[in-house]
């Protein structure tokens, strides 16, 4: 019996003991390794729109603040300020019911979440 066992021991270990891969290890890790990318910030490309700080006029500086910054956070901005004071209409969040500083952005009293963006877009100069 103990002879049995050590033969099906045998065609294991000749399986595990099988030749190399074609390509060597080195040549694998070599090309897989990339050079390093160069951001375009890193090269001293401008910011994208989005990132390029903008300057907000008198009406929505009330909002966000009078120093310049971003379109991004602008819009985050808006946001913290409609969901502080409870600006969404319950019964359809995508609507803005305009307080007395949004009615001097939007120009009227309701505005829904799409046309957000275009108000505020006039209200910021580069």
């Amino acid at each position: 019996m103990a002879t049995k066992t050590t033969e099906k021991a045998a065609p294991k270990a000749a399986k595990e003991t099988k030749p190399a891969a074609t390509k060597p290890a080195a040549t694998k890790a070599a090309a897989t390794k990339a050079a390093p990318k160069t951001t375009k910030a890193a090269a001293g490309a401008k910011p994208n729109a989005l990132q390029q700080p903008l300057k907000p006029s008198a009406d929505l500086g009330a909002i966000v603040g009078t120093s310049p910054i971003p379109r991004g956070e602008v819009v985050s901005k808006v946001w913290e300020y409609i969901k502080k004071h409870n600006l969404q209409n319950p019964e359809n969040k995508r609507e803005i019911l305009a307080d007395d500083k949004l009615k001097k952005v939007f120009g009227k009293d309701k505005c829904s979440m799409f046309e957000m963006n275009k108000h505020l877009a006039a209200h910021l100069k580069a």
